[in-house]
């Protein structure tokens, strides 16, 4: 294509001379982004100098060339600065902030105004209450680069918020190349012994090896007696298959002899103990290679795979902002990570006329936490010299698997030849057809969830625990069993021709994409309390001499084994996408450029309650009720337009750009949350309830960007955004008791978001010579944000507040030095978000913030040879803590620590 060619070729042209000004010796290697691309031309001898500066330069074409605002974010500069996530890496990224260590928000909107698209398509989620994907699960080493699109086009999915980030992962090399790399590392709160328990085989490999599975003696006693194990029930459907008991005694006996004897089935081995903490484990590898068969025919792969393992300690206290000295809640809690990935990329390709592409792509995500709560509330206070301990086993599995083909096509000279009689000659030569194909699924597996309730004696001035025994009555254990499924079948294709003319280029671009989503949710929720025991002395014993055979079986004591729960926490749910997009693309002497588009969506969804342990005909596992039904049902049909306007010239700098953008987008509820009923959110532990009657919010977006790029490689850029939200989703704190915080969906009145980015890349030679192996590069995000609560809010305290998550300023900051022989680099980075509201309150009650956390993190890597690499990185250097205040009083703070670690890779 001749798109404003010439154009094009002068950021390429001032980044390689930037690059060659500052060091000798380091060699360029060319690399194509897929198969789609011409061979790179290969140059003889061309030294690029400056290895970190080079990778920040390297993508300043594609973002010149989109016609709306996007930010690129490459391998060597997120392997540079040391991110392990996608989710740490985005932080670079002007305007976007990370919640939760797991949620990007993009320009002061909640993850639920962001998506997230893999080589462009839509891909699942494996959290278990958000449609949104948690990006700490993708491992940086399987990415090529990130695209963070800021405003809107039609060729996009119209859910579109804050941004969409689309990873982008590793393509196939030019020639034969592979890389290994060996780590390890270590975390400043993480030393000694931690808590842990008994676990299975193969927990090294973030799976669970059966140990904690519900036995299959419960699920089937699940079937034979309709979900009800209490022993009333299973007296009763003992006495109705026939079973001949002397009395009504002997029945009851019966039924509580086998409800015991399923509470034995049970994995009990829960003893809450000390392990030894090893140092963290970090291997990555790649191979890959492109083959040439005749003039016209390429054959290229890459495999890669990592694995990593670490240990985490942390202390997180909470407290009540009424009675902050008195209710408290202290939680240790250690976790062994594990994170597995596996990458398979294929392509082949005819000439420069058409390529196929397939890449595969394996993660898993495990989590397996100890912990144990020692915390005071309204019933009993420190100063009662009593108090409540928790404590919890969480083995949390989550894994994604992709696989996606994908092609282009065009029918030029090459393909021409192949057809006898010119019977193609008609077709356009640069018309272009793509087309993609994506079949994704992502599960989460908690198996045997553990949470344990004790009494405890404490020091009335300190809190401290003196003793701990294990409650008895209705609430002693609770085993959980939880498991999520989400599929996504996403595939489309879209058809481009360019028009060259003699002042100007036409670009007419069309398409159709479908998305299909299922998604499962079941949760079985068991119960084991001790009501009676004829001792207390064995419930202060370990966990498992507790919950031992002895104890359960003595019939002196009196446990009851049943299932718990409201039959309410299961849903099943899909939504069904079909949307059709056109596109025009005008650019006028290489000056003005106009880029028009609309996209139709006809968007259904559903979302039903499920309890998969009805067994009856008036309490249906689905609902048969019509109005429920049509309740549980949205549809939506609308059109999503969007305009570009950019000015091409060489105000102030060798290359400016100038845009303005407008769009219409919406953002529609999660799919749980549009079910009435109340879950615990696993990110924050509160309770929040569903709202069927949740509406999309519609979104009109505005935004200016000004860029100039000097021939010294430095850059600037200004963008102004606006947006305004009609029914903004969000969460409202509801009405509960002092121990437990809760939250509902709402749509919000109105919102409205204005912001400044400004970024930049600026090298320091201009101080003196002694400088010119410096640079820094930044972007600061200033902001300002407004919700009106409206009639749906219960009581806000402030009916007119900022947004959930919005913060007033987002500063990230890069000081960048190469050593002038090339055998040394460093990158010293810093990350600061301004005060952002976490919780809204009610009644009165005063708003909770999130405190600016300071994040300096040092990386320094020594280049030995030209294939050795050994890597040095520090994170959170300031030792900076997470801090919630709320009213002046801080009611959540948690220390991550300081994270080091080494690695060293040998790369050919």
């Amino acid at each position: 294509m001749v798109k404003k060619e010439n154009f094009q070729r002068a950021p390429l042209v001032l980044a390689i001379a930037a690059a060659s000004t500052l060091t000798p010796q380091v060699w360029a290697q060319a690399e194509t982004d897929d198969l789609s691309a011409p061979p790179a031309q290969q140059i003889e001898e061309v030294m690029v100098q400056g290895r970190l500066r080079d990778s920040a330069e390297m993508l300043i074409s594609e973002r010149l060339d989109d016609e709306v605002v996007t930010d690129v974010l490459g391998s060597e500069m997120i392997g540079r600065v040391g991110d392990s996530t996608v989710a740490a890496a985005l932080r670079r990224v002007s305007g976007l902030s990370l919640v939760n260590d797991k949620f990007v928000y993009v320009r002061g909107l909640g993850e639920r105004y962001s998506s997230t698209t893999l080589n462009g398509a839509t891909v699942p989620s494996p959290d278990l209450t958000r449609n949104v994907i948690p990006l700490d699960i993708f491992p940086t080493s399987v990415v090529d680069s990130l695209a963070v699109q800021k405003s809107y086009s039609a060729d996009q999915a119209a859910t579109f918020g804050g941004g969409n980030v689309d990873i982008r992962t590793k393509t196939i090399p030019d020639a034969l190349t592979y890389f290994v790399e060996l780590g390890t590392g270590f975390n400043t709160e993480t030393g000694g012994d931690a808590l842990s328990y008994n676990g299975g085989d193969d927990d090294d490999f973030g799976t669970d090896d059966g140990t904690r599975a519900m036995p299959g003696e419960i699920a089937a006693a699940m079937q034979r007696f309709r979900g009800d194990l209490s022993v009333e029930n299973i007296r009763d459907t003992l006495i109705s298959e026939g079973q001949d008991f002397a009395s009504a005694q002997e029945a009851l006996a019966a039924a509580q002899t086998l409800n015991r004897e399923l509470a034995l089935n049970l994995n009990r081995d829960i003893a809450v103990e000390k392990e030894s903490v090893r140092p963290d484990t970090d291997v990555k590898g790649s191979v890959g290679n492109r083959f040439y068969f005749g003039d016209n025919w390429e054959l290229g792969f890459l495999a890669g795979a990592s694995y990593k393992s670490e240990w985490a300690e942390s202390e997180r206290i909470q407290r009540s902002y009424g009675s902050p000295d008195e209710r408290t809640d202290t939680k240790n809690e250690s976790t062994y990570s594990v994170n597995l990935s596996g990458n398979l990329n294929l392509g082949l390709r005819y000439g420069d006329e058409h390529s196929l592409s397939a890449t595969s792509l394996f993660l898993r995500n495990t989590d397996d936490e100890t912990s144990i709560s020692d915390y005071f509330n309204e019933n009993r206070e420190i100063s009662d010299g009593r108090g409540f301990r928790e404590y919890a086993l969480k083995y949390e599995e989550r894994e994604m698997t992709v696989n996606q083909v994908r092609g282009s096509h065009s029918v030029g000279p090459q393909t021409k030849a192949l057809v006898p009689g010119g019977m193609l000659d008609w077709v356009p030569e640069d018309l272009t057809v793509d087309w993609f194909y994506s079949d994704s699924e992502a599960t989460t597996d908690i198996p045997n969830q553990v949470s344990v309730f004790a009494d405890t004696v404490t020091d009335t001035g300190t809190g401290e625990t003196i003793s701990s025994t294990v409650s008895t009555g209705s609430r002693s254990a609770d085993f959980r069993f939880t498991e999520l499924q989400d599929e996504v079948r996403n595939y489309g294709w879209s058809a481009t021709l360019p028009l060259q003319f003699s002042t100007s280029f036409l670009e007419l671009s069309g398409g159709f994409a479908r998305t299909e989503k299922g998604r499962s949710y079941k949760e079985t929720q068991l119960r084991l309390d001790a009501f009676e025991v004829t001792d207390d002395a064995p419930m202060g014993a370990p966990l498992d001499e507790v919950f031992g055979d002895d104890n359960i079986t003595n019939t002196d004591n009196n446990f009851v084994f049943d299932r718990a729960g409201g039959n309410k926490q299961s849903y099943i749910a899909a939504t069904l996408t079909d949307a059709v997009f056109g596109k025009v693309d005008w650019t006028f002497r290489e000056t003005w450029r106009v880029s028009a588009g609309a996209r139709w969506e006809d968007y259904n969804q559903v979302a039903l309650e499920w309890n998969p342990y009805s067994y009856s005909v008036d309490d249906p596992q689905i609902t048969d009720d019509p109005e429920e039904l049509l309740d549980a049902t949205y549809v939506q049909d609308d059109v999503y337009p969007s305009l570009s306007l950019t000015y091409m010239g060489s105000l102030w700098a060798e290359t400016f750009q100038l845009r303005f953008g407008a769009s219409k987008t919406a953002v529609r509820p999660d799919l749980r949350e549009i079910t009435d009923a109340i879950y615990i959110d696993p990110i924050t532990d509160e309770q929040i309830k569903g709202n069927p009657d949740a509406r999309p919010s519609e979104i009109s977006n505005f935004d200016v960007r000004a860029e100039w790029f000097f021939d010294n490689g430095d850059n600037l850029t200004l963008s102004a955004y606006y947006k305004d939200i009609t029914d903004p989703i969000e969460f409202f704190e509801l009405g509960s008791s002092d121990t437990n915080v809760a939250r509902e969906i709402i749509n919000a009145e109105s919102g409205e978001i204005t912001g400044l980015e400004i970024e930049g890349l600026k090298t320091l030679g201009f101080m003196g010579e002694t400088m010119d192996s410096f640079f820094v590069q930044g972007n600061i995000t200033l902001q300002d944000s407004e919700l009106v609560a409206g009639v749906e809010a219960d009581a806000p305290t402030n009916p007119v507040r900022e947004m959930t998550g919005a913060s007033e300023y987002v500063v990230n900051m890069l000081v960048g030095f190469d050593s002038p022989d090339g055998n040394h680099s460093a990158t010293l980075g810093y990350n600061v978000f301004g005060e952002r509201l976490y919780l809204a309150g009610r009644n009165g009650a005063p708003d909770a913030f999130e405190q600016p956390f300071h994040s300096l993190d040092l990386t320094y890597s020594w280049y030995p040879t030209q294939e050795v690499t050994v890597k040095a990185k520090v994170q959170n250097l300031l030792d900076e803590s997470v801090d919630i205040e709320r009213q002046g009083v801080t009611v959540f703070e948690e220390a991550p620590g300081s994270s080091f670690s080494l690695s060293a890779q040998y790369q050919f």
